[in-house]
């Protein structure tokens, strides 16, 4: 049996989804079966796949009964993945010269846009795969505690112990952690600052999971803006803070006040996007600054296609 403690970074998810971040070679089938025999159980409980895990609860999996009590076939399914290819030359100075900052605690980066904070299905390199790159003076390999969107760029904050990553998890779970987004959005939002108060709900679309606004059902999603500058009616550089931290909480709030981000497709559609300008086919989203009180107060600089964006637009970061 294998203990696995639910982080912060997935809070709120259904079981099914943990099972296909963390543990990718078991299949779905293979889970339900699981679930029924209580070769699975959370906070020692039977439960469901589509059970939502929260932070700090315990997955127990039972290895033994995935294999043995679901048959010869489903034993060749859950056969290990196969062992990650060594940290590339290339790779290493990546994610070393997106250090922002480091004590003996933390690390924080500058997480590249398009790179995922965590691999999965048909994902083999993202920061989790580069973080032995980060062990500096520690013997000890730096732990995620928060994630950001694979195409969101911007600061990411890693644990360098246990006993760091403990007290991270409840600061990102207690909202105490002060987090402010930069965005590039189509039109100019009339009112400078405002609140967006909309409850969002998580839905399965076949392999892929997508958000959207649920005024029955919905848990509640809070995000505050302010118009930096405004460039006509066409575009307008936001400031995005979200008091709760929903997934994919400022693409669907923007979006559904009719001003989607930049670049954003999925939630924007041909919104999203302007005609003539070719930096806009990437998402404009930046996690700007992130403070911890008592703890750390980092700022990330733009990624290059917004300092082009910026350069491009006459706006100064």
């Amino acid at each position: 049996m294998t203990d696995h403690i639910v982080k912060a970074e997935d809070n709120d998810i259904r079981l099914d989804r943990w099972f296909k971040r963390h543990l990718p070679h078991v299949s779905h089938g293979l889970l339900e079966k699981s679930l029924r025999k209580g070769d699975v159980r959370v906070n020692g409980k039977k439960a469901k796949a589509a059970d939502r895990v929260i932070t700090g609860q315990t997955i127990k999996v039972w290895e033994q009964g995935l294999g043995v009590r679901a048959g010869i076939d489903d034993v060749k399914r859950v056969s290990k993945p196969t062992a990650s290819a060594p940290l590339s030359p290339e790779d290493t100075i990546l994610i070393q010269q997106a250090v922002l900052f480091k004590n003996k605690d933390v690390i924080v980066i500058n997480k590249p846009a398009g790179l995922a904070v965590q691999g999965g299905t048909g994902i083999s390199r993202s920061v989790d795969s580069m973080l032995g790159a980060l062990r500096f003076d520690s013997n000890e390999r730096p732990k995620l505690v928060h994630r950001l969107d694979k195409d969101t760029s911007g600061v990411l904050v890693l644990a360098r112990s246990a006993a760091a990553a403990a007290k991270l998890m409840k600061t990102f779970a207690g909202k105490t952690a002060e987090k402010t987004y930069w965005a590039l959005v189509k039109g100019a939002p009339e009112i400078a600052q405002g609140k967006i108060d909309l409850p969002l709900a998580k839905q399965e679309e076949g392999d892929h999971e997508k958000v959207a606004i649920d005024e029955e059902d919905g848990k509640n999603a809070v995000t505050l803006y302010t118009v930096l500058e405004r460039l006509s009616k066409t575009l307008a550089w936001v400031e995005l803070m979200p008091i709760t931290g929903r997934t994919h909480q400022l693409r669907v709030h923007m979006a559904a006040i009719g001003h989607p981000i930049i670049g954003d497709g999925k939630y924007g559609g041909r919104a999203a996007f302007v005609e003539g300008m070719d930096f806009a086919h990437k998402l404009h989203l930046h996690a700007r600054r992130i403070v911890i009180p008592g703890m750390l107060d980092v700022t990330a600089p733009l990624p290059k296609h917004m300092q082009e964006s910026w350069k491009t637009l006459g706006l100064e970061e």
